[in-house]
């Protein structure tokens, strides 16, 4: 929804749906609601809604990142089925990895709503316990900044020994991409394939043992450590 006409005309000739005027119109048509805002407007938005009828007969999915389920609870019905994900970046790409969690009003149909909502922009895990949501934000939801620093430097690193910028990236892009698909549709583990392409005394054993002494392992456990902890913070667990 939004209050700007022009804005609303926008959004519904862009994705091809019907934009509202106000939230209260979308929830009243909707059965699943999604709640796609900033975590600091989760609760504004749930407080203009108070006293309307039916609210407990939706089914709200937040993406609102370290929004616990028990806040959004706390401004709907009792009963409400509330599912609570943590989605990436990539997903505007239909590539994304989403993490969701239900309440225990959520009913199996519930779950697989949100799972069919989630896979239609990649893949979805659903998780057995919110507690892990804070985990996920650290690895996959922060994950994308990481692989695009990765790929800067990657790239940056082409240059350096000499390839013109534009092969540089685009090599270190499809490269990612390639080592990505085939880790998923082999099964094997990564160790495993980093293995298949290390022969002894080779090129890529010595780029290994460059990237091993300066850290990067390391440096990967302490981001996700760090953002999990930050993630935990802002949703004050």
């Amino acid at each position: 929804s939004d209050p700007v006409a022009a804005a609303r005309e926008a959004f519904g000739a862009h994705v091809g749906a019907e934009a509202l005027e106000d939230n209260a119109r979308v929830v009243e048509r909707s059965d699943v609601v999604v709640l796609a805002v900033k975590p600091g407007v989760v609760d504004p938005a749930l407080a203009a809604l108070a006293g309307r009828p039916g609210l407990d007969a939706k089914l709200w999915v937040s993406i609102a990142a370290g929004v616990p389920i028990h806040a959004i609870a706390a401004r709907l019905p009792a009963g409400a089925r509330i599912v609570r994900a943590m989605p990436n970046t990539p997903a505007l790409a239909r590539s994304g990895a989403t993490a969701f969690a239900a309440n225990a009003h959520a009913t199996q149909a519930d779950r697989t709503a949100a799972r069919a909502l989630f896979e239609a922009v990649g893949y979805a895990w659903e998780a057995p316990s919110e507690a892990l949501l804070d985990a996920v934000t650290g690895l996959s939801g922060s994950g994308p900044a990481y692989v695009f620093l990765f790929l800067e430097a990657l790239g940056d690193a082409g240059v350096r020994a000499g390839l013109p910028r534009d092969a540089a990236y685009a090599l270190a892009f499809h490269t990612v991409r390639g080592a990505a698909q085939l880790a998923t549709e082999s099964g094997l583990h990564p160790a495993a394939l980093k293995d298949q392409v290390t022969s002894p005394g080779g090129t890529t054993i010595a780029g290994l043992e460059r990237l091993e002494a300066g850290g990067v392992r390391a440096a990967l456990h302490e981001a996700v450590a760090a953002a999990t902890r930050r993630s935990r913070e802002l949703g004050g667990s």
